[in-house]
This record gives structure tokens, C-alpha cells and sequence, in this order.
């Protein structure tokens, strides 16, 4: 019984708005109509001008009413056409959706084309807390835009960065990976790290997006490129296209690069880049001020989300862009960085190196049953955090990934970002 209306559902499905199908299976029927009515007329003329078997008598059920024939060969012609086409059509997206049968087929359509009118997001971070919120929104709009730090120095990134002099591609790997609809060797394949020789610690992804650029001579080019391989659902864009260090004010002292902040373990009164006028790039400003929603965070707060927010005009598109503006707090602190964090000082350390508030929403964890596996604390909601900043909307939602409590879920963090803030 289950089986039965799950297959009603699926046959109804084909008859959803928005499919971009029946319009154009309309005007194909009318154009067989048509057709039929030719050869109608053809075979009318042969019957008036020609003497034919007396089999065509039964074949042609001329004992039954003009009414029951229509009937019968319309019901029949019917059938006929909805199983030829439903075979073609597996026939011809056969290779190009393995594994799609024809109950799922409607399904996969279906999807494309809510994720093509879903809202224009614009997620701004990097690291794994970007790779996650992407992978999650990926599932309800393809009109994705991910603008990622480039102030990454360390491990496979740095090396590549010190050596070739481009942008660091660690961050827009885990990006392109988390948007891909790719098989999942292919994913294993761009994370897969070396462990020894020459390239060991280096990952295939960061070299193949390093290889790409020196193809194509250009490295936004190269992940544009790159995400035609792994059919990326979204675009994705460096925060700027110049070369820029991080630097943090801890005890009275400058520390140089993203890598080394978090080990000098003291307090960051302040970060800022190097040199102190690197421009935004003019993609990320036009993707901005076309979103309808944009999201920084998660992320580490002084080494992922801060770096973007400094380059010079992107705080101004991000103010200028009629978009929603969300901020996702983070589930744990990060040694070295944000030891000891509330939400509220998340939404003031943020305030305070911009100059002003940026956010319509902030997003923080309401499970707090799950506590961080690294030894980390928790981020907590305060009862006067909302009365600390009135102008902004605090809200709370479970967005814990119980397998890695420190990790938001991607699907609940999405779930939540659509209906609580997007929907609302």
C-alpha cells in the first residue's frame, strides 16, 4: 500500500508548476495532433476512393459507435504516448543521471528547479565552518555565492602560497568539495592528503586548483574551471585579489600570519591586514549587492571572518546590499582565539572593527546538551545579550552535529537559516 501511493505521488509530481516540462510536452502533443490530423484526412480519402480488406472493418472498430471508438483509441493513444516518452526520456538521461529511475526521475527534476529560484545567498567566511553552512544550503538554492579569506598561511596552503606567490587554496578546496555534486571518489580524490616525498602534506585538490591556475593563467578562472569538474552548484570568490598577511595586536605586541595568532595564547585586543588598503574584489561586491541574503560565519572569528571584513569595501557593499544579514555564532571557542566567548562578545568584537552593526539576525545554539569533544567551552546565549544590542533579532535553534559537537550540521544550520530567517 505504502509502495502503491508512494508511486501516486510520484506520477502527480510531473504535474507541479514550475517543472518547465508540461508546456513543452503540451505543444509536442499538439504538434503530433496536427500530424494525426493529416493522416486522418489522407486515410479518408483512401476509404471513399479505395476498396479495402474487410479486416480493416474490425480493426478500425466500425461495429461500435463513433463515440466508444474515440474513446478507446484516445485512452489507448494516451498510454501509448506517456510510456514512450517516460522511456525516452530515461533513455536519453540515462548517462547523464546514473541511477535514476523512473519514479525518482520527476524527483531530480523537481529539485533543480526549486533550487533554481531559490533565494541569492551570499555566504562570507572560511574554513570548515563555510564548507558546512555550503554544503547544507546547496540542498535548497543553487543561487549560491561563497567569498572566502584569503589570509590562510599555513600547512599545504602556505607552503603553495610562499612558493608560487598566488592565493592560498586550501579554503576554496573545502569550499568547491562542499558544493559539488560530484561522485564521491572524486571527493575523496580532492581531499586526499600525500604523506611523504616532497609533497608530502599536500592535498591533490590544493595542486590540482594550483595546476588549474597555471593553465588558465588566471586563478579565479582556475575555480571557476574547477568547479565545472566537480559540477560545483554556486560560484565562488576570493575576498580580494591581492596578496595580504593577517596581523593581531596580542599584549602590546604584532603578531604576523594567520597560523601563528592562535599559538601565541593571549588576549586579541585587534586584527587587521597587511597592507592596510587591499581592495575587495569587484566580483564578491557585485554578488553582495545582488543577494537576498547574506551569512557570515561560522568560522573562526579573528583568523576566518574578520580577515574578509577588513578589506577595504566590503563592509560598505555589505551595508549598501538590501539583503537579510545573518551572522552564525559559533558552538565552541577556539584556543587561542576566542577562549572564554559569550555570543555577545562575538557581535562586539565584530562591532568594533567595522565600526558599526551589520546584522539583521544572529544565530545561536540552543542545545546544550552535546558539549564540545576538543575540550573547548561552549558559546552561550546570555539572558541580557538581546538587551545589549536592540537592534538586532536573536535567534536560537539546535544546529549541533551530535558526531562533532565543536561542528555545526549542515542540513539542521540550513533547515534553520531557511525557515527561521529566510521564510520569516
Amino acid at each position: 500500500m505504502a509502495k502503491r501511493l508512494q508511486s501516486t505521488a510520484s506520477w502527480l509530481r510531473w504535474l507541479t508548476p514550475g517543472l518547465e516540462i508540461k508546456r513543452w510536452l503540451l505543444l509536442l502533443m499538439f504538434a503530433e495532433l496536427v500530424l494525426v490530423l493529416g493522416a486522418a484526412y489522407a486515410l479518408k480519402e483512401i476509404y471513399q476512393s479505395a476498396t479495402l480488406p474487410h479486416q480493416f472493418y474490425y480493426i478500425t472498430l466500425q461495429f461500435l459507435p463513433y463515440w466508444a471508438r474515440a474513446t478507446v483509441f484516445g485512452i489507448l493513444g494516451v498510454g501509448l504516448l506517456a510510456f514512450s516518452y517516460l522511456k525516452l526520456t530515461q533513455s536519453v538521461l540515462g548517462p547523464f543521471l546514473p541511477g535514476v529511475n523512473a519514479s525518482s526521475l520527476v524527483e531530480v527534476i523537481h529539485a533543480f528547479r526549486l533550487r533554481g529560484r531559490g533565494p541569492r545567498i551570499v555566504a562570507i567566511g572560511g574554513g570548515t565552518g563555510l564548507s558546512s553552512l555550503l554544503r547544507g544550503l546547496k540542498q535548497y538554492t543553487s543561487n549560491l555565492s561563497a567569498i572566502v579569506t584569503v589570509a590562510d598561511d599555513g600547512g599545504s596552503s602556505g607552503r603553495l602560497r610562499d612558493e608560487y606567490r598566488v592565493l592560498p587554496p586550501g579554503d576554496f578546496r573545502q569550499c568547491l568539495i562542499a558544493l559539488a555534486d560530484a561522485e564521491p571518489l572524486m571527493k575523496q580524490l580532492f581531499d586526499h592528503r600525500f604523506k611523504e616525498g616532497s609533497l608530502n602534506g599536500h592535498s591533490f585538490g590544493n595542486l590540482f586548483i594550483m595546476a588549474m591556475a597555471d593553465v588558465t593563467g588566471n586563478f579565479e578562472h582556475a575555480l571557476r574551471e574547477s568547479g565545472k569538474v566537480l559540477a560545483v552548484k554556486g560560484t565562488i570568490f576570493p575576498s580580494t585579489l591581492q596578496d595580504v598577511t593577517l596581523v593581531a595586536s596580542i599584549n602590546g605586541s604584532n603578531v604576523e600570519g594567520e597560523s601563528k595568532i592562535p599559538k601565541q595564547n593571549g588576549r586579541i585586543s585587534q586584527v587587521f591586514l597587511k597592507p592596510d588598503h587591499a581592495q575587495v574584489n569587484p566580483e564578491a561586491v557585485q554578488a553582495i549587492l545582488n543577494a537576498e541574503l547574506i551569512i557570515i560565519g561560522p568560522g573562526s572569528l579573528y583568523t576566518s571572518i574578520l580577515p574578509n571584513l577588513l578589506v577595504e569595501g566590503m563592509v560598505e557593499a555589505i551595508k549598501a546590499s538590501p539583503a537579510l544579514k545573518l551572522l552564525v555564532c559559533n558552538l565552541a571557542s577556539q584556543d587561542g582565539e576566542t577562549d572564554g566567548y559569550a555570543v555577545d562578545d562575538y557581535v562586539r568584537v565584530i562591532h568594533d572593527h567595522v565600526g558599526s552593526n551589520l546584522f539583521d539576525f544572529v544565530l545561536v545554539n540552543s542545545n546544550l546538551a552535546h558539549m564540545p569533544t576538543g575540550g573547548q567551552a561552549q558559546v552561550v546565549f546570555r539572558a541580557d545579550d538581546a538587551s545589549r544590542h536592540p537592534e538586532v533579532r536573536f535567534i536560537a535553534g539546535d544546529v549541533v552535529n551530535v558526531r562533532i559537537p565543536s561542528h555545526h550540521d549542515p542540513d539542521k544550520l540550513a533547515r534553520i537559516i531557511m525557515r527561521k530567517v529566510w521564510q520569516a
